[in-house]
C-alpha cells in the first residue's frame, strides 16, 4: 500500500483510478475555463496549487469522460466541485454526472462558491476531514 500524503500525521493511501475516459473534444473548453478563472475557484486554487495543501497535487478543470470537473486529485481519485449559480435548476444533470463519476470509483467532495468565499477555513478543514475519512490507513 502506497502512502501519498500525511494529514495531521495520519497516512493517506494512494487511490489512483486508472484509465479514466477522456473526451478530447472538451480540451479547448477546459483550457478556456482555466483561463477564465471563476473567482471562487481561483480562491480555492490559491489554497491548493503548487502542493500547498499537504503536498497533494490538484489539477484544475480536468476532463473525465464527457464532463469537466473543477478540481481533480489523481493520486486519490478525488473530485472537488465548487457549485455556484451555474448549478441552479440542474439537479437531474448533476445527479447523473455524480453517478457517472462514482461509477468510475471516484469520490466527490462538494462545496459552494459562497462557502469558499466566506468560510474558506472551514471548507479547507472539511476537505481535510473528508480525505482522512475516505483515504486514511486505519
Amino acid at each position: 500500500m502506497e502512502i501519498t500524503a500525511y494529514i495531521n500525521n495520519i497516512p493517506i493511501k494512494r487511490n489512483f483510478v486508472e484509465n479514466l475516459p477522456y473526451n478530447i473534444k472538451l480540451k479547448s473548453r477546459a483550457r478556456a475555463l482555466r483561463k477564465a478563472g471563476n473567482y471562487s475557484e481561483v480562491v480555492f486554487w490559491q489554497q491548493v496549487h503548487k502542493r500547498k495543501f499537504y503536498a497533494i497535487d490538484f489539477d484544475r478543470q480536468r476532463i473525465i469522460g464527457n464532463f469537466i470537473v473543477d478540481f481533480y486529485v489523481k493520486t486519490l481519485g478525488l473530485v472537488v466541485e465548487i457549485d455556484g449559480e451555474s448549478h441552479n435548476d440542474k439537479e437531474e444533470y448533476d445527479t447523473m454526472r455524480e453517478n457517472f463519476l462514482i461509477s468510475l470509483g471516484l469520490k466527490i467532495f462538494k462545496t459552494t462558491n459562497i462557502r469558499v468565499l466566506h468560510d474558506l477555513e472551514n471548507v479547507m478543514n472539511e476537505l481535510e476531514n473528508f480525505i482522512i475519512e475516505n483515504y486514511s490507513i486505519r
